[in-house]
This record gives C-alpha cells, structure tokens and sequence, in this order.
C-alpha cells in the first residue's frame, strides 16, 4: 500500500486525535470480553447500559459459568440476538474456567477456542488487555479503511492484513481506535461528514466523488 499516504494518516490522526480508546465500560479482561461478544451488531452505548447489572450478578468468570442461560438471558435480553449471546457469554465462561483457569488468554489463536469469540473479538481483547500488535477489523474500520485508501481489500482479513503491514507495529492497537472512532463518527455509513473531515485531502473516496 502507498507509505506516503500511510503517513498523511498517521500524522494527522497523532494531531487530531492523541488519545484513543474503547469506549466499551470495563475494569479487567473478563469484563472487557463479555462486553466485545455482547457488542457483536450492537452499539457501545447499548452494551454499556446493560453490563453493568451483568458485572454486577457475575463480577468473576466462575459467577457466570455457574449460571444459566436463561438467568443470563433475562440480564441482556435487550441486545442483539440475545439468546445467541447468553448462550455464548455461558460457554465463554465455562471454558474459561475449566480450560485456561479463569485467565483471559492473550494469544489470538486460543481466544478464539472461545465460544462467541471470533477473529475480531479476539484481535480486539489481545490489542486492547495484552497490547498485542493486531488490527481487528470490524465494519467501522472496513469501510474508512478503503475508503481512505489503506486498503483495497474485499474481505476483512485481506483488509486487516493490509493495515497490519501499513501501520507499524507500535501504532497497530490505537489504529485500530482511530479508524473505529472516525467511521463511528465521520466516515459514516450514510451521510459522511467529508466536507469537515481532516482527512478528506488523502482520501481516495472524497477525491473520486468531488
């Protein structure tokens, strides 16, 4: 991919936006990973209404694997696919405690062992908890990703591995922050803000459509 345009990128989102985070509620990585699996189609603001009545009746991985999925159910039925996520949260638990001692593991291939727990989810808890250099790539960082032209990708592991070679290794997990947070709130959708966007001068979807 193009260095140059790489860098305009880089440059302006140190200036722009120094600090980027989660914005998911959580204090540790059992919690952080309940809200990722509960986030799948659903937004942060959602979750964050929900987990903490979760948090709360399961404050440990044990709580929840002693539980059940209707119990579960009731707590976040007002997500996406409830039943789906109450039924993953539980197993996730389980397997937690019997197969990696209740420690939220830190290596992609074995987060993924997780029920519920995908390549995104798994990129996301070992970039975020254990400072991995990964990129997950969920829909917000798809679509800014080739619309700025980092990527040309058609699927998300091809555009992930694109942004894993364009961005070097100590900025991969707070790229994956800026990219989320500019398509949350910029790079919409429907209805980009490309008139106000910073980036609108290195980006190949603004200059093609002007």
């Amino acid at each position: 991919m193009n260095a140059k345009k790489y860098q305009q990128v880089i440059t302006w989102f140190e200036a722009n936006m120094p600090v980027a985070e989660s914005e998911l509620d959580y204090k540790n990585p059992y919690q952080l990973l309940c809200a990722v699996i509960l986030s799948a189609q659903a937004t942060d603001k959602r979750v964050n209404i929900i987990t903490p009545a979760l948090f709360e009746r399961y404050p440990t991985p044990e709580d929840m694997a002693a539980s059940n999925e209707n119990e579960i159910y009731q707590i976040i039925r007002s997500v996406t696919y409830p039943n789906s996520k109450a039924r993953h949260l539980l197993g996730m638990a389980r397997m937690l405690v019997s197969d990696f001692g209740s420690v939220v593991p830190d290596d992609v291939d074995e987060l993924q062992k997780l029920p519920g727990v995908g390549r995104k989810t798994a990129n996301v808890i070992a970039s975020i908890v254990y400072n991995k250099p990964v990129i997950a790539v969920d829909t917000h960082v798809f679509r800014t990703a080739r619309r700025l032209g980092l990527s040309s990708g058609n699927n998300v592991l091809e555009v992930e591995k694109d942004l894993t070679a364009g961005f070097p290794e100590h900025l991969r997990a707070k790229a994956h922050h800026w990219l989320i947070l500019h398509g949350r709130y910029v790079c919409t959708a429907k209805k980009q803000k490309c008139e106000s966007c910073g980036l609108a001068p290195y980006c190949d979807f603004f200059n093609q459509n002007k």
